[in-house]
């Protein structure tokens, strides 16, 4: 692949998966073509994993996978970044292969999510694991929406263990009420649950590492149950993590961290995506959006390969926003 086949961003095809607490709002909102009569609840946009692997849409790259950019096109679509056992972002999975280290998804979430935690990266190696830390933007929320993360002030592990042998859990869990454009930082060791009526933007680290504390009883609605991870989950809650708040950000950016770096831009004029030597994956927020001839409305995504020479993005028709996430240098 020469850099002269590179004339425009990366589209991908996405890989929707049911949840038992998902809907069918990213069909009604985004316009993505679920399958009929399921419910959807992520579409996983952007994704190397050994089950799940992300495809090239269209143009000349079309039918590459997302694993085979990584590991045989680094330099043109990724440019320079770090890859090895010292690195400080997990490049590499449990079998030693190199992954792209950031998972991108939209979330639809019509029932609440499990209330979970993934284990830091110390604890995941010892329990046969991966960490996982993410961020959560909110791309529509319903009226009074909610989501947990933390731990309310004055609880201790032996009072939320009996509470959760008592299914009473909700009594020490940190509710923060949502609207769209909220963001939160949930790094690993980090309780939460996202509550009902929520859509999110959901940008990860390279990991499918969930351990399951409560599920709301749902069992005892008449649901199937869940299967629950509480010894695994107990080993790695933080309950020093005391009622967290949403981010406030100044400026553009919304974290900066090992793992990634991720801005929300108000995009009023044209503007480049990222020095050229660098990528960036983007999401399309609100408005209409144009990169090297390619429009993008809402819930799109796309990626800026290393090497592409157009790298302006454009408001089209007016303002709007997007996401833009990279890894650090």
């Amino acid at each position: 692949m020469t850099k002269s086949k590179i004339t425009q961003p990366l589209v991908f095809e996405p890989i929707f998966m049911e949840r038992v607490w998902g809907g069918r709002h990213l069909e009604s909102l985004y316009g993505k073509r679920l399958p009929s009569a399921a419910l959807i609840g992520e579409s996983w946009e952007i994704v190397d994993r050994p089950e799940a692997q992300s495809v090239v849409h269209e143009g000349a790259l079309r039918g590459a996978t997302l694993h085979e950019l990584w590991c045989k096109h680094r330099q043109e679509i990724f440019g320079k970044v770090a890859d090895g056992p010292s690195s400080p972002r997990p490049v590499f999975d449990r079998t030693g292969t190199s992954r792209f280290p950031i998972l991108a998804k939209l979330l639809d979430a019509q029932e609440n999510l499990s209330l979970q935690v993934h284990p830091p990266r110390e604890i995941a190696e010892k329990l046969g694991g991966e960490s996982k830390t993410e961020l959560w933007y909110v791309a529509n929320a319903a009226p009074k929406a909610r989501l947990y993360a933390g731990v309310k002030k004055g609880t201790t592990r032996d009072a939320f263990k009996k509470a959760l042998e008592q299914g009473k859990v909700e009594k020490h869990l940190h509710a923060l009420e949502l609207k769209t454009g909220d963001a939160i930082f949930l790094p690993s060791g980090r309780m939460h649950a996202l509550g009902a009526g929520n859509v999110l933007v959901e940008i990860q680290e390279n990991s499918d590492t969930t351990y399951r504390i409560y599920d709301w009883n749902r069992a005892k609605k008449g649901r199937a149950p869940r299967q629950m991870h509480i010894a695994e989950a107990m080993q790695c809650v933080d309950f020093g993590d005391i009622e967290p708040t949403l981010l406030r950000p100044k400026g553009e950016s919304l974290v900066r961290h090992e793992l990634f770096e991720i801005d929300k831009w108000e995009l009023r004029a044209a503007r480049e995506i990222a020095e050229r030597g660098r990528f960036a994956i983007v999401v399309c927020l609100t408005g209409e959006i144009e990169c090297a001839g390619r429009r993008f409305k809402p819930g799109d995504f796309f990626l800026v390969p290393a090497q592409l020479e157009n790298r302006n993005t454009v408001p089209v028709g007016g303002d709007a926003s997007l996401l833009r996430v990279t890894l650090p240098l």
